[in-house]
């Protein structure tokens, strides 16, 4: 697939439909994203954008339509889709009573990484994501700015080629806010394809302005 700039998409939404009853929550969305780049998506409460991206990352399969991550349908080879994307939700999905590098470590592991790679990832990702001071200690210590840092870093883990990042600056202060796009300028820099969902017409319209 070919996005409308001419480069090769790495997010494609062809007409998807998704019902939870009589509720419609996306009624023939359509969309691409190009590879490498930073795709936002704005949109109220209860628009629809968190059910997009719970498709794309195969948490839901849609009533109908499309949807390919890097060519791959996420119907039919929702395995495949696993292996090249990292979600971050809404909510940091941390454990408050381990350590940030104990998190990390832990996800490491479940990806399979050897016990020496999985500690060399979380040292990695903690001074990647300016936590290395605080990586020590348990995140119900963390603030709410630094919990996201964590939570985006956790999703990291595995390098994913695509990253979603649903709502990652609602709730923050302007300052951890401009921590937080440091961070997405960082991973779009090396290669990641972001696709955000937002409450921000700034974000969504032109969110390399922010850097």
């Amino acid at each position: 697939m070919v996005a409308s700039s001419g480069t090769t998409a790495a997010i494609v939404v062809d007409d998807v439909v998704m019902k939870f009853g009589k509720t419609v929550a996306l009624d023939g969305l359509s969309f691409s994203g190009d590879e490498g780049k930073v795709l936002g998506v704005l949109g109220p409460n209860g628009a629809g954008k968190t059910t997009a991206v719970r498709i794309l990352s195969t948490l839901l399969r849609s009533n109908s339509g499309r949807a390919l991550v890097c060519g791959v349908d996420v119907a039919r080879d929702p395995y495949g889709v696993r292996q090249l994307i990292g979600l971050t939700g809404q909510y940091a999905a941390v454990d408050e009573f381990l350590t940030g590098w104990e998190n990390l470590e832990m996800v490491a592991r479940l990806f399979r990484l050897s016990r020496k790679q999985a500690k060399a990832r979380a040292d990695e990702l903690l001074e990647q994501f300016d936590l290395a001071e605080a990586g020590s200690r348990p995140v119900k210590t963390y603030s709410g700015g630094m919990r996201r840092r964590l939570d985006i870093a956790a999703s990291l883990v595995a390098k994913p080629r695509v990253m979603f990042l649903d709502e990652p600056t609602t709730g923050l202060d302007p300052r951890s806010r401009v921590g937080m796009w440091s961070v997405i300028k960082e991973l779009v820099q090396q290669g990641t394809t972001m696709l955000l969902t937002t409450q921000y017409l700034d974000e969504a319209v032109s969110p390399t302005a922010l850097w």
